[in-house]
């Protein structure tokens, strides 16, 4: 998986922010999220940007995916999704025992373990397809 390079120097220099532990995890989050998107059907290049500061995944056909340190935690991240929508109900009920999930809006990842990249994967592709359903 080979993660290209950054659309801003603004996400870039937010990504240099984190401790390498934290950014390491952050990047490898970011490469899924970025290789999903160019393996589903519809969804086409994502827009990187940053919103509230946080490295924010942008594509018409879908929601907004945000990563972040998870409210300031050094041993946790967010993967993010609006609120707004049923997304991570929706996770929650088909990997709640796989994956961590916050509330309405966030799937939480503990940097020490392995990622759970089939689940991810399925997730970030619902989010990325959320408004075609």
């Amino acid at each position: 998986m080979a993660t290209p390079g950054f659309q801003s120097e603004a996400v870039e220099a937010r990504f240099g922010e984190y401790d390498d532990a934290m950014r390491k995890r952050l990047l490898e989050l970011r490469a899924l999220i970025l290789d999903t998107a160019a393996e589903t059907d519809g969804v086409g290049p994502l827009e990187e940007t940053l919103k509230w500061n946080e490295p924010a995944y942008l594509n018409p056909a879908g929601t907004t995916i945000r990563l972040n340190a998870h409210k300031g935690s050094d041993r946790e991240i967010g993967l993010y999704v609006h609120c707004q929508t049923d997304l991570a109900e929706r996770f929650r009920q088909l990997y709640g025992d796989q994956l961590r999930i916050d509330g309405n809006r966030a799937i939480l990842i503990d940097i020490a373990q392995p990622l759970p990249r089939d689940a991810l994967r399925h997730c970030i592709a619902m989010a990325l397809t959320y408004r075609r359903r």
